[in-house]
């Protein structure tokens, strides 16, 4: 499981942002700011672990599925929680997205802190 760094960004008296803070929390914002992706994003959080043969009820091909899939991959909101032949099932990082609650002051306590794509840890 990723570790992910307690940023708060935009609540009433947040501390200013450090430019590596902005680059990590911008990048899981943009990701989240398509609505496939936030569509792909919703379905995991009421569902669990879904089968990428899912999406498709989204009326997309399957290669615009798996570049929507990647973003949210890299930018650390959702893992690959398991592979069965050829299907890819994901799920959602919970603690990625309460830390993005976190930063928006919507959260009481984010669980971790957030991820870099990279796999480090953003402080």
């Amino acid at each position: 499981m990723k570790k992910i760094a307690t940023v708060t960004c935009c609540s009433p008296g947040a501390p200013p942002l450090r430019a590596k803070e902005f680059e990590d929390l911008s990048s899981r914002f943009k990701a989240l700011a398509d609505p496939t992706r936030l569509g792909i994003v919703n379905r995991l959080a009421s569902r669990g672990d879904s089968c990428v043969c899912e999406f498709e009820s989204l009326g997309l091909s399957q290669p615009t599925i798996s570049h929507h899939l990647r973003i949210l991959r890299e930018a650390g909101l959702i893992e690959v929680a398991h592979k069965r032949k050829t299907w890819v099932f994901y799920r959602l990082v919970p603690e990625a997205v309460e830390a993005l609650a976190f930063a928006l002051g919507g959260a009481p306590q984010p669980q971790l802190v957030l991820a870099t794509a990279e796999g480090t840890v953003a402080r």
